[in-house]
């Protein structure tokens, strides 16, 4: 389920109210919509944030189940110029996925994450997000990281962007390249790495499929050897790390 909780003032469009430093304006208050499924940091920015005169709206997740589709509408519902956005929301998807479509619509995404792969946090930048704070910031971090969004002025330096993409494009080029070499798996193979992904071992395999162990055995070294990797547990990491699926359970 997702619910909604906003005040009742007026809704101009997401950009309105987002001043140029030119504007001569020291402060902005902005219409602001916190996502995370964390309630008392989520009412923590709300208190924080409106008594530093923001309009503040918050979307709260209870149901894991809610699609992805559904949870962007509802942001989006709420008219937002600036979104907080937590990636780990208890959801089947990752947050990531929905800071395209709020950049597009014209909302400035800042991530607030307790995730610290750097490598995520440089695919939220490709896909739009002015900045990526750890939750470990401080809460005067947060608040003067919205200040200055509000305000159009930048929040990330150029070298330290360029940093985070570089690091997402080389775990994307790593991706593309594991999944390159799952291409190769015959069909049989597929299921033998998606039974040891699911935690299945030989004798498993052998007993469900009425073959030998040694058979198994044969066909686990033939997925190693496609996988370039020397060990059962080394092709599951890469699978899971690759987010890969056996294309009979997809």
């Amino acid at each position: 389920m997702v619910s909604a909780r906003q005040g009742n003032a007026r809704h101009p469009t997401p950009q309105a109210q987002l001043r140029s430093p030119s504007s001569g304006s020291t402060a902005s208050a902005a219409r602001i919509t916190v996502v995370d499924d964390h309630l008392l940091f989520v009412e923590m920015l709300e208190l924080s944030l409106t008594r530093e005169g923001h309009d503040v709206r918050t979307v709260a997740v209870s149901d894991p189940r809610v699609q992805a589709r559904h949870l962007c509408s509802a942001i989006l519902r709420t008219r937002p110029q600036i979104v907080l956005l937590d990636l780990d929301l208890g959801l089947q998807v990752d947050g990531v996925c929905f800071v395209e479509p709020l950049q597009r619509a014209g909302v400035a995404v800042i991530v607030v994450t307790g995730d610290e792969d750097e490598t995520r946090w440089g695919e939220c930048i490709a896909r739009g997000a002015r900045i990526v704070l750890p939750k470990s910031a401080s809460l005067d971090t947060i608040l003067r990281t919205v200040r200055r969004v509000a305000e159009g002025r930048p929040v990330m330096g150029p070298e330290e962007a360029d940093r985070l993409l570089r690091r997402y494009r080389q775990e994307l080029g790593w991706v593309q390249d594991v999944r390159a070499r799952l291409d190769t798996l015959t069909p049989r193979e597929r299921e033998i790495l998606a039974a040891l992904m699911s935690g299945q071992n030989v004798h498993d395999i052998a007993r469900a499929a009425l073959v030998s162990e040694a058979t198994v055995r044969s066909q686990v070294k033939s997925v190693l050897a496609k996988l370039h990797v020397s060990s059962q547990l080394a092709a599951v990491g890469i699978a899971h790390k690759a987010h890969w699926l056996e294309p009979h359970s997809a």
